[in-house]
């Protein structure tokens, strides 16, 4: 198997001021046997300047390359990447045909047989750099592309894509033009699928699983559905941008890699979250927390798409805050009272039981980092930054921005990004120009106090009173700003060992010089 280059962010940079891709037409052909399967692509770029570049591919054979009608020497790929000398400025076409190698360990593209009924499956995970294991592409986030797919596939298979897909006959499927997206978040599933179909604000939206598990997906699919529409029509109430794409799919695929994956149009999440047992009403809420939190990548990730890989928190936090915040507000009551099984509301709480601990491990290891690195050298680099930083402390640090903002001027900030940037892409420095575009406050200088630096802020309470009045400090070590909720509570004078909630309220910290006093006696407990 050739080696694969890692693509330094210079290097990216450096292509992108040289070209622009418009259009990526490709036809994948999964009839070809078991081991490998053809991929060809045309791609129409534009080139500012005289120059040489490349594109990326790792071909189990490369059988032909053209360019511009003139044929270039396969033998000249290297390392992952064939070289396109002499570049002309202008328009150019690439035609790249080759045999491709399907994965049995979760990249590219993936296939597996199903050992309950010999069925076959194959889907795509292409993040962060595995384009190439599936077709020809200038692979780096910030040259989008509108992508054209056309899959053949045995007869008896369904393919499922970014787009509406179309079984033009003889096993051949035609999907509809994405608009511009990144090269990672092409996607296709192909197999026989079980799949559970309805339509939701006039888009067509569907569930599917390998046929063996088809009487448990049936069994789940309701609530599945029922939080999807929630969350999309939640999501439609915050951001004015309405969902981007024509489908909403959502596959559960074998042998997943990820917990989930936010293929535009087609979300691919591990088949586990297919229960065929029993599982606790955690387990289901934190099932619809993913949901959740790949629709909301939607918007922030797929319509605006970060620069660089430097950026990942903004892909990654903003989904975790947001899945978790939305779906503590759309738990609907069931006609009996109760809430559904899944359980919206307290979601904050599994929040800081199972997530915001992993963010604190993380940052108080060696190998802790910024929630937004200055600089991520290359792909390798990237991965490294998938951890609980970039995830948990990210969504927290987004969860006390909307605290110190007030949700509304945080709102107005995003919807401003989204209309900025639709469909393109965009780094920390934008998204903090279009947040200081909604509000007064000094959101630079709270990024680079809370997004710039490492390691933890320490808050410790102390309560001093006289009769008829009671003083909260705070005292605080670390540099960042925090906006607090302060729970005081007092003993139950019926049962002294339970604690019932007098009053709460926000405050800054660092506090005023001089912490205001409050109005009656010692509380028994304030938390912070």
């Amino acid at each position: 198997m050739a080696c694969m280059s890692v693509l330094t962010r210079d290097e990216a940079q450096n292509r992108a001021q040289l070209i622009d891709v418009h259009r990526c037409t490709i036809a994948l052909d999964l009839t070809a046997g078991d081991e490998t399967f053809d991929s060809r692509t045309l791609i129409r770029f534009g080139a500012r300047a005289d120059a040489d570049t490349f594109v990326e591919i790792d071909p189990a054979e490369l059988r032909s390359v053209t360019l511009d009608g003139r044929s270039l020497d396969p033998a000249l790929l290297d390392d992952g990447r064939f070289p396109l000398k002499d570049l002309t400025a202008g328009e150019h076409e690439l035609l790249v045909d080759a045999r491709m190698r399907y994965s049995r360990t979760g990249e590219g593209m993936h296939r597996f047989t199903d050992p309950s009924d010999g069925e076959t499956y194959v889907y795509t995970q292409l993040f962060l750099d595995d384009v190439r294991r599936v077709f020809a592409a200038f692979d780096q986030p910030d040259l989008k592309a509108v992508f054209e797919l056309t899959v053949t596939a045995p007869e008896h298979w369904t393919v499922l894509a970014n787009g509406v897909t179309e079984h033009t006959g003889g096993g051949v499927w035609k999907a509809a033009p994405t608009p511009p997206v990144s090269t990672y978040l092409v996607a296709v599933a192909a197999g026989p699928w079980h799949s559970v179909r309805t339509e939701h604000r006039g888009l067509p939206f569907g569930l599917h699983c390998r046929r063996s598990l088809a009487p448990h997906l049936e069994a789940d699919a309701e609530e599945l559905l029922e939080i999807t529409r929630a969350c999309f029509d939640r999501y439609h109430e915050k951001f004015e941008e309405p969902y981007p794409f024509d489908s909403y799919d959502q596959a559960f695929v074998p042998e997943f890699n990820a917990g989930a994956m936010e293929n535009p149009g087609l979300v691919t999440f591990r088949d586990e979250f297919v229960y065929r047992s029993a599982v606790t009403d955690t387990e289901r809420q934190r099932r619809a927390m993913v949901v959740a939190h790949e629709m909301a990548h939607m918007w922030f990730g797929d319509l605006v798409t970060l620069r660089w890989w430097d950026d990942i928190w903004l892909n990654e936090s903003f989904a975790e805050y947001m899945g978790y915040q939305t779906l503590n507000e759309v738990t609907p009551a069931s006609p009996g009272g109760q809430p559904p099984r899944w359980r919206g509301e307290g979601t904050w709480t599994d929040f800081g039981v199972s997530r915001k601990t992993w963010g604190y491990d993380a940052d108080q290891r060696p190998s802790t980092h910024p929630v937004a690195p200055e600089h991520v050298e290359d792909t390798a680099s990237a991965l490294l930054n998938f951890d609980g930083i970039s995830y948990a402390k990210g969504a927290s640090a987004l969860r006390q921005l909307v605290a110190w903002l007030g949700e509304k001027d945080f709102l107005a900030g995003i919807n401003t990004h989204f209309e900025r940037y639709r469909f393109g892409n965009a780094g920390l420095a934008e998204f903090i120009d279009s947040l200081a575009s909604a509000t007064e406050r000094d959101v630079h200088a709270w990024a680079d106090a809370w997004l710039r630096t490492s390691g933890v802020d320490t808050l410790t309470a102390s309560v001093d009173a006289v009769p008829g009045r009671w003083t909260l400090t705070l005292d605080h070590e670390g540099g960042r700003p925090h906006r607090v909720t302060v729970g005081v509570y007092d003993r139950d004078l019926s049962d002294g060992r339970t604690l019932t909630l007098r009053e709460r309220y926000e405050t800054d910290v660092p506090q005023a010089a001089v912490p205001e006093p409050r109005p009656g006696t010692r509380p028994a407990l304030v938390v912070p």
